[in-house]
């Protein structure tokens, strides 16, 4: 367990203006996060109890949260816990770091241009490492309640997984019986094998992971009751058995032909994420792997992918007698270990080479 910082209240009052409403950045059913400035000019994210669990003095939630947070050791893709702090009445709050660029929610949602795609495929896999780190803890912590509003962008726009309030440590959850320990998250994303507390299981994340990369694809609302089907996982999987891929993703952007089948794979992530059989869902450190190995390696280099492809076109237009053997896909498709990248980097920079002289003579 890491050590907890303890700041003091009235810092932190001075730092958010006595938690002025012009300070508030976010707010929720479990408590309401404050932008903070500290004597040092740091920036923070300050949370309190939202008013309607203030009014009922119940603080398990972000008790809860502040255990699970500080069992885990500072990381780049987990927001990160900086300390606590009470008021005289004892009321803690939490000191986080602050995310200054909102959520993945409103950069699908409300945002515009929308993402493209090679940093949606990044975005899907720093996600799916912070789970990972969770699964992965001992004992193992299952977050409950992954989506897109959960996933905030620091300064330098990496994602990150944040609101531990409904977090659990697998080892210990069996044996609460509070309001805590209930199954709870959110509708849409919520895995609905997970009906008591008994059916806990990390794979409850791996259904929620899956929906998240459905709306990363589709930037379509997770419940739309405009839509028939309203839930995102029905109508994916409807579209998938119809062999409609095209009608999943974003209609705001052209999904280029060097992205195709990386956000194939994706989807096929997402559909064994989401399947109804609990034991057919893949675990969260066999998506990250099938993602580094299998989608990382073939969007690394998008701009030299376009580069390569229009080379090309124009080397067959004019030479239509010659057939390249190497061609964009083939030359950045998944490696098998992280070790082959500084081998794959070396095929480009020859690969460009010889496409330029090609193209020149």
């Amino acid at each position: 367990m890491v050590m907890v910082n303890e700041f003091k209240y009235e810092e932190l009052e001075e730092a958010t203006e006595n938690f002025s409403s012009s300070r508030l950045i976010g707010k929720g059913s479990h408590g309401c996060i404050y932008k903070g400035v500290l004597k040092d000019g740091k920036l923070v994210a300050v949370k309190k109890p939202s008013l309607g669990l203030e009014k009922l003095q119940d603080n398990s939630k972000l008790e809860n949260e502040i255990c699970v947070l500080s069992s885990l050791p500072q990381n780049p893709y987990l927001i990160n816990f900086l300390g606590t702090s009470h008021d005289s009445a004892r009321k803690r709050v939490l000191v986080m770091e602050l995310m200054p660029n909102g959520t993945l929610h409103d950069l699908l949602h409300v945002a515009f241009p929308p993402p493209p795609w090679p940093k949606r495929v990044e975005i899907a896999v720093q996600v799916a490492r912070g789970v990972q780190l969770l699964h992965e803890a001992k004992p193992v912590i299952i977050h409950r309640d992954i989506k897109s509003a959960n996933i905030l962008f620091d300064s330098n726009w990496n994602a990150k997984l944040g609101d531990f309030g409904l977090a659990l440590r697998q080892s210990c959850a069996s044996e609460r019986v509070d309001s805590v320990s209930q199954p709870a998250g959110t509708i849409g994303y919520l895995d609905p094998c997970y009906t008591t507390p008994c059916k806990l299981s990390t794979k409850n994340d791996v259904f929620s992971f899956g929906v998240v990369l459905l709306e990363i694809i589709s930037c379509t609302k997770v419940i739309e009751v405009s839509r028939e089907p309203a839930s995102i996982v029905e109508w994916v999987l409807q579209l998938i058995e119809e062999h409609r891929m095209s009608d999943i993703c974003d209609k705001r952007l052209a999904l280029p032909s060097y992205m195709e089948s990386t956000i194939q794979s994706m989807l096929h992530i997402a559909s064994r994420c989401v399947l109804l059989e609990e034991d057919h869902r893949p675990s969260i450190g066999e998506i990250v792997t099938e993602m580094e190995n299998c989608i990382v390696e073939r969007v690394r280099f998008p701009i030299w992918t376009n580069i390569f492809h229009s080379l090309i076109f124009l080397n067959r237009k004019r030479k239509n007698t010659k057939k390249q053997k190497n061609s964009p896909t083939t030359t950045i498709i998944c490696a098998s270990h992280h070790a082959k990248v500084h081998d794959d980097i070396s095929e480009r920079k020859l690969l460009i080479r010889d496409v330029l002289a090609d193209t020149l003579e």
